[in-house]
């Protein structure tokens, strides 16, 4: 968010906040991109904030609740407001239970045991949700729209709108089993606390092969989960590689350096097989540290 929503969303945050009876006299920003993750203080929620129009918060907070009563290993809703999306100045706000972080991280091991805990509790959960195709063609939608992404050179809009299209039918052909998905487990959803790694941000969950979450993940990871399609996992990085670049080359992403982003996983799909794990990406970009 730009400076001036920015202040618009934090107030709109802490008042929400403090008419549902909890003290809010601060926030601090945890994150902000096209959406906004708060710590409110004292009161200790965690916020997320989003703009209105387009926002899927009820189905996250739905989505929470359910989870929840599987035992999921997924982060609950604040248990001191009732669990709901909050509506003030435009915004979308859902409170969360904060949880402090805690060192070590997270190790690889109680990584994938719990990305395999959290499937194995949504195999069990009934609930309307998107394809993971349905997220294919909103990138697909995004390479074809010159004004979408009116940056995107013709030869990359090409190589995308190919690999999407490609990608996705080689995905579905393979006919695995599907289920619902995370459909974003990379590390930054994952928060390490004193009862174990915990899930977020789930709002981007689909049905789909397992092999689709698995794509988000470190590698390390991967030699921890059972049973693991090679082959399926191959094409499924590639395809979240693809999907990540067209995001990024949206002209109303906020994503921090997200143009510098795009042209990475460009050169990365261009150089072909074998594909890195999104998170590898992440580090080369991000750097030491």
């Amino acid at each position: 968010m730009q400076a001036r929503e920015l202040q618009r969303a934090v107030a709109a945050a802490i008042s929400t906040t403090r008419a549902l009876g909890l003290q809010a006299d601060d926030a601090v920003v945890l994150h902000n991109s096209n959406k906004l993750a708060l710590r409110l203080q004292p009161c200790d929620a965690f916020a997320r904030v989003a703009p209105m129009t387009g926002q899927v918060a009820q189905f996250e907070v739905e989505l929470a609740g359910r989870l929840d009563e599987t035992g999921s290993p997924a982060a609950l809703l604040d248990p001191r407001v009732p669990p709901r999306v909050y509506e003030r100045d435009g915004f979308a706000i859902t409170l969360w239970t904060y949880y402090a972080p805690v060192t070590p991280g997270v190790t690889p091991a109680e990584y994938a045991d719990a990305l395999w805990r959290l499937h194995a509790g949504m195999r069990t959960i009934e609930i309307a949700a998107p394809h993971f195709t349905d997220r294919v063609a909103e990138a697909q939608d995004l390479v074809a729209n010159r004004a979408l992404t009116p940056e995107l050179a013709d030869a990359d809009r090409r190589l995308l709108s190919d690999m999407l299209q490609s990608l996705r039918a080689t995905i579905v052909d393979r006919g695995a089993a599907e289920q619902l998905l995370h459909g974003e487990p990379h590390s930054g959803n994952v928060l390490s606390t004193k009862i174990g790694p915990l899930f977020i941000d789930l709002e981007t969950c689909c049905f789909g092969p397992i092999a689709f979450d698995l794509a988000h993940v470190p590698e390390a990871v991967i030699e921890h989960y059972p049973d693991v399609d090679q082959t399926l996992l191959s094409a499924c990085r590639a395809l979240v590689l693809a999907m990540v670049a067209a995001w990024r080359w949206d002209v109303a992403d906020e994503f921090p350096n997200g143009r510098q982003w795009a042209q990475h996983f460009i050169d990365t799909l261009r150089k072909g097989p074998p594909w890195p794990s999104l998170e590898a990406m992440a580090r080369r970009l991000e750097g030491p540290g």
